[in-house]
């Protein structure tokens, strides 16, 4: 695949990392105004560095939009007359609707919308996809470049706010219950970083045994819970305290945050 990354800042260069060290991509362009910061990926071989998107566009198939949402329909704008049938634009812009992009490049070109969180970074993003009808017809593909860097999921375009809340969001939701669980741990008796690496490998465990058994999450809860147990006490205090409950709370309130700016 002939790839170009426009606009390789943080999510960008994580995409760009992702896909090079997955040998992804059979040559990439790498796009940003001030090129000394990423320079160095000209080393790959297969890179080319430019601060020229139109030269980008011209030598790739698939575009990965990373920009500033501000310039990003001004870059459309600037690239338009280079889209042929074989480009594939995928936009990792959040809030910036397919309507949207259609109403600068045309319904005719393969348009996907992608969300990805910064877990990208590391190779284990939960990105969600969407696409125009047409765009349809390359969602796997999409889902192939973005399945190198963790796992994605297609869903309609109309759940995309959600899906903002639940995994870009969600990152954080997640780091501040490890984060609790760290400081439980030192209020027990282990140091800072013993607590943390506790915390962060009991998560990671967690999911990954989900992910691996495909069970409910109430399953592999029995499996730890015993009557009388230390295990149904600390988890009965916990609802008492509202942990489930504020956690929903929190999601919902995430999302009629973003609803709302997205409609004023």
């Amino acid at each position: 695949m002939k790839i170009a990354i426009i606009g390789t800042g943080n999510l960008g260069l994580s995409i760009a990392k992702g896909v090079l060290h997955s040998n992804g991509a059979t040559s990439m362009y790498m796009t940003k105004r001030n090129v000394a910061s990423i320079k160095e990926f000209e080393s790959y071989g297969n890179v080319t560095v430019s601060s020229d998107n139109r030269e980008a566009v011209k030598n790739s198939d698939i575009l990965i939009f990373a920009v500033q949402p501000v310039h990003f329909a001004q870059i459309l704008e600037d690239i338009k007359d280079l889209l042929t049938e074989k480009h594939v634009v995928i936009s990792t812009i959040t809030g910036f609707s397919i309507a949207k992009m259609e109403s600068i490049i045309g319904s005719k070109n393969y348009i996907i919308r992608s969300m990805p969180n910064t877990a990208i970074s590391v190779g284990k993003s939960m990105t969600c996809i969407c696409a125009n009808e047409i765009g349809a017809k390359r969602i796997d593909l999409a889902k192939a470049i973005f399945n190198r860097m963790g796992h994605s999921l297609e869903v309609p375009e109309e759940q995309m706010q959600a899906a903002t809340v639940i995994c870009a969001s969600g990152i954080a939701f997640w780091m501040r219950l490890i984060r609790a669980t760290t400081q439980g741990a030192i209020q027990l008796g282990f140091d800072a970083k013993e607590a943390q690496e506790l915390a962060m490998h009991t998560c990671n465990g967690a999911a990954a045994l989900l992910i691996e058994s495909g069970n409910h999450p109430e399953e592999e809860i029995d499996r730890v819970t015993t009557p009388m147990g230390c295990t149904i006490q600390g988890l009965n205090e916990m609802e008492h305290q509202g942990l489930s409950s504020s956690l929903i709370q929190g999601i919902v309130a995430s999302f009629d945050k973003i609803t709302a700016f997205k409609t004023n």
